[in-house]
């Protein structure tokens, strides 16, 4: 049996499989560059709207001051207005750079021990 030498690869078919894998990305990144696929909702008599979650801003001053949403207080009024506070709420903490570390780390520990996991540390470029 003599074996036949091959001149040139059929490339039909994978041009095919390039085009049908062409579509599906181009299909999917219409959806990907909105960053929502569109939905219609249905309606319903006890649908509740839910109010963005206000930022809750902490700030240590240099002397050790504390102020929660710009109105002084101290450790321990933290501590009972955050209670009242949704834990889920994004928190933006600043202290003064020539504050004392332990004021910000009983600030730190105190939200934390509150339950609030979205802090986030305010710095400046």
């Amino acid at each position: 049996m003599q074996r036949k030498k091959f001149d040139s690869i059929n490339v039909v078919p994978m041009i095919d499989i390039m085009l049908v894998l062409l579509v599906i990305v181009l299909t999917t990144a219409t959806f990907i560059a909105k960053g929502i696929i569109p939905l219609q909702l249905p309606t319903g008599k006890s649908a509740e709207h839910f109010p963005p979650k206000q930022p809750i801003r902490l700030l240590v001053s240099a002397s050790g001051e504390i102020y929660l949403n710009d109105r002084p207080t101290d450790l321990a009024g933290v501590a009972v207005r955050l209670e009242t506070m949704d834990p889920k709420s994004p928190v933006f903490l600043s202290c003064d750079k020539a504050a004392r570390y332990e004021h910000f780390v009983a600030v730190l520990e105190r939200l934390k021990a509150l339950g609030f996991s979205k802090i986030n540390i305010v710095t400046r470029k």
